[in-house]
């Protein structure tokens, strides 16, 4: 009989606030894989960024660790109504065409002025704190 694990704490386990977190990047192959193991993501055509929530405060970070915040100040204000103590929140910040697409050209257009039409699309909840502890979630 294998050893019985003890159980992590309700919630998360308590831990500091841990600022950035480097994204994991997709990897260029020249195959897709094949077998039902294998999970395949939409390709948006936009900036990758990671909100970060921490005490009643907003900064949006690039892929890079830049803080474009002031930016992106659309997505800021959206996130602010996020019921969370802290979070981080990685995702893409893309401007949704009629048909579902994006394109790159026309979200680096709309941001030379004050863009009302960007959105940001997540993929993970990498960590968050509800009553003072972490969770995480890992995705590939």
């Amino acid at each position: 009989m294998p050893y019985p694990r003890p159980k992590p704490p309700a919630g998360g386990i308590k831990a500091p606030y841990p600022g950035f977190i480097t994204p994991a990047l997709a990897t260029l192959i020249g195959k897709v894989p094949n077998g039902e193991r294998w999970v395949h993501e939409i390709k948006f055509d936009g900036y990758r960024v990671q909100v970060h929530l921490r005490d009643a405060a907003v900064k949006v970070f690039t892929r890079r660790g830049n803080d474009w915040t002031n930016r992106f100040r659309k997505i800021a204000t959206d996130a602010w109504h996020i019921n969370a103590g802290s979070a981080i929140i990685d995702g893409e910040v893309v401007i949704p065409a009629e048909d579902g697409t994006t394109d790159f050209s026309v979200l680096q257009n709309e941001l030379k002025g004050q863009s009302k039409k960007i959105v940001m699309v997540a993929f993970a909840r990498p960590a968050s704190t509800s009553m003072g502890r972490r969770t995480s979630t890992k995705t590939r």
